[in-house]
């Protein structure tokens, strides 16, 4: 499909062919009929983009401040691969768009293929012919209403979101300062509300054609006497100003302060700096709010990406319902935005259309396509790999988010056994990013790699739900699979791979648990090898703070004790080489700032030895993350992040130091290495089952949660033995 979208590093926009998006839980695959192209937001993003290294980092200082944190706690190298991978890469343009829905997922039942829809939100309803749509960024459309001028629904709600900040009630004089696409809707709803409405703007003809929005009046910002006919036509000053433009200065707050009666209010909407003298405000008590886009909802995970609905009850007005309101306000005729749809092109011409917008003559540009764009695009029947048919390893990835960019992709660019066959992205964006940057043949749908007889190996490198899932199609069609961890987030989950594994004819499942390959692991092995006695070891991991909205906490992903702790379960228990036995963990008691991310978990081995696991997300985040000790027998390991190691003997002790190793390249060299051989998976599945039975019986510990057994450490040994 065809997809409007913006190079990071030049800023400069073309028309790409990506793969169609994926139909995912909890949302719709929607075939845009039009979008709609803001002026406004739109175009600063892409002067901002367009900007050198220099004017972006002076443009965003608090990205800069991020940048350095992340240098000092993973060292200058991983900051500018970092960096650099964000400037290489291609994203989407566009948030609000309208069309017909085309694909629907299970459990979504407000929508069904064929209804007409507008959608909301940045990186989904996009300048682009399919878009996949959260439930809660999406509504019907009234039979009555355009699909063209539902395609500003968006924009409109956000200038609804701006009037409903601002309180105005019929009969009080609301002041719009900025009459341009986000103005001129502001301006018609608070009309249409009941409200006298003033229009202010610095380019003369936007302030005359305000009128014909349905401003009483259209005023000059420069004008000497605009004070006096304000007040003139409010007579006591203006209830409210919403501030619609954009601006680096605090020049259109201090205007709006000159405009308002005594404790009027001021809605911040456009970007505007909010640096401006107290005295300003001060001298007549005003308010100063911020209008937060489209509505309640914005910017919480768990609504948009979710669908958790708040209740109407107690947020009368979330953003879905925005967008509701406006698009009853053009059904009704209250609103009229015939006038803004005028100037119209093809999606091919969508650069041109953005380059001509920067004149300032239109308020927008609506971009139609083709209606015979098609959610899934023809396959053949499904077949299956021969691995015998080339001496090259064909490979073939899902996902290409950061981590993959980071320790994946470039390992696999380098290595020249490999063919870089297909890469797929839940997106489509950012598999065309990973296509060009590392040379895959092609960017394609997950349906086509694991359908693609020209795919001998998967990597599977997305979202950990999506981990079992690919797994078990991958292994049922005869590929060698790799997974980034972890391997699944349920046990029902894991049952099913198990189950795929024992159907396969020759099946290969790695799990990347690279830390057991990094060179300071098999130093460790080396120095114990012979043991006689059962080790101590204890792991500290200073994970960091992670707020409860980002993705990596949602039960839904496994949270973080399966998604992170996995990592550790595995350390100790290939460094143990022995069974697990046994698992207890307890966590610290907290108000709701963390999610049981505190943890501490002791794990016992069917040698004697104990592995003792201290995860915090409360600790000091300038300190460094991993902290592994080793005991046994008098001697003793020390292993500070996997830069500095120690190894204490007979009052003597040897230490290395080097740049970090987590151990991802070896890791790829082993497995690649086996895969090119038809050997077996460097971790067998009962290991990795093993893992993970531990890993979700910690989970359920720590987060109170219960299993069906009377006997709950019977139950664990159970599933253990079912695992080896």
């Amino acid at each position: 499909m065809r997809a409007m979208l913006r190079d990071m590093g030049s800023g400069k926009i073309g028309v790409f062919d990506v793969p169609v998006p994926e139909l995912r839980m909890g949302g719709i695959l929607v075939r845009t009929s039009f979008s709609a192209i803001s002026t406004g937001t739109e175009r600063s993003q892409l002067e901002t983009a367009s900007r050198t290294l220099i004017g972006k980092a002076l443009e965003r200082p608090d990205v800069v401040r991020q940048v350095l944190g992340y240098a000092r706690r993973n060292g200058l190298g991983a900051a500018y691969a970092k960096v650099r991978s964000q400037l290489e890469s291609l994203n989407p343009v566009g948030y609000s768009c309208s069309g017909i829905v085309i694909g629907v997922a299970a459990g979504v039942r407000d929508f069904r293929c064929g209804d007409r829809v507008a959608c909301a939100g940045a990186g989904y309803a996009s300048h682009a012919e399919v878009n996949w749509v959260p439930q809660n960024l999406a509504v019907r459309v009234p039979e009555n209403v355009p699909l063209d001028a539902a395609a500003l629904s968006t924009i409109g709600a956000i200038a609804l979101q701006g009037l409903r900040q601002s309180r105005a009630v019929i009969g009080e004089t609301v002041v719009v300062i900025g009459a341009g696409l986000v103005g001129v809707l502001t301006t018609q709803l608070a009309r249409a509300a009941g409200c006298r409405v003033i229009a202010v703007d610095r380019d003369p003809e936007r302030a005359r054609k305000s009128a014909e929005f349905g401003a009483h009046l259209g005023l000059i910002s420069s004008d000497e006497r605009l004070e006096d006919t304000v007040t003139a036509f409010s007579r006591y000053g203006a209830d409210a100003a919403i501030v619609t433009a954009a601006a680096p200065s605090g020049e259109p707050i201090e205007l709006a302060a000159r405009l308002l009666r005594d404790r009027g209010r001021i809605v911040v909407v456009g970007t505007v700096s909010i640096d401006v003298p107290r005295s300003v405000l001060f001298q007549k008590e005003l308010s100063l709010e911020m209008s937060r886009s489209y509505g309640p909802g914005r910017y919480d995970p768990h609504y948009e990406e979710d669908g958790q609905d708040y209740p109407i009850g107690y947020v009368r007005w979330t953003e879905k319902r925005n967008l509701e309101a406006f698009l009853d306000a053009l059904s009704s005729g209250s609103m009229d935005v015939c006038s803004l749809l005028q100037k119209r092109c093809a999606i091919e011409r969508a650069a041109e259309a953005l380059d001509e917008l920067g004149s300032g003559k239109s308020y927008t540009a609506i971009l139609e396509y083709p209606q015979a764009a098609t959610a899934k695009p023809a396959l053949g029947p499904r077949l299956v790999a021969d691995a015998s048919r080339s001496g090259e390893l064909r490979v073939a990835c899902i996902g290409a988010g950061g981590f993959a960019q980071a320790h994946i992709l470039p390992n696999l660019r380098r290595r020249k056994s490999v063919q870089l066959q297909c890469v797929a992205t839940a997106s489509g964006t950012t598999a065309e990013t990973a296509r060009r940057k590392y040379g895959f043949n092609q960017a394609c749908t997950s349906t086509e790699v694991l359908e693609n007889p020209d795919v001998s190996s998967v990597f599977i490198l997305s979202r950990n739900s999506t981990h079992a899932e690919y797994v078990v199609r991958a292994l049922e069609s005869g590929k060698q699979v790799f997974a980034e961890k972890p391997l699944a987030v349920t046990r029902q989950q894991l049952d099913e791979i198990r189950r795929a594994y024992e159907r396969a004819a020759h099946p290969f499942l790695m799990v990347g648990f690279n830390r057991r390959f990094a060179p300071a692991t098999e130093q460790i092995l080396e120095f114990f090898a012979g043991r006689h006695e059962p080790m101590m070891i204890t792991i500290r991991v200073n994970a960091g703070y992670l707020p409860q909205e980002h993705w990596t906490q949602r039960a839904s992903e496994g949270g973080r004790v399966i998604g992170e702790l996995c990592h550790l379960v595995d350390w100790a228990s290939f460094v143990v080489g022995h069974s697990i036995t046994s698992v207890s963990a307890m966590s610290l008691p907290d108000s709701g700032r963390y999610s049981s991310d505190n943890l501490t978990a002791t794990i016992s081995f069917a040698d004697g030895s104990l592995a003792n696991l201290t995860y915090v997300a409360n600790g000091e985040r300038h300190l460094r993350k991993e902290y592994y000790e080793v005991f046994c027998q008098g001697t003793a390991a020390r292993l500070d992040d996997f830069r500095v190691l120690e190894l204490f003997k007979s009052g003597k002790s040897r230490r290395w130091k080097s740049a970090q190793d987590k151990g991802h390249n070896r890791q790829l060299e082993v497995v690649l290495g086996r895969m090119e051989s038809g050997g077996l998976s460097p971790i067998s599945l009962r290991e990795l089952a093993e893992v993970a039975e531990a890993t979700f019986r910690i989970d359920e510990l720590v987060r109170g949660r219960q299993t069906a057994s009377d006997d709950p450490q019977a139950d664990l040994l159970a599933k253990l033995s079912a695992a080896q």
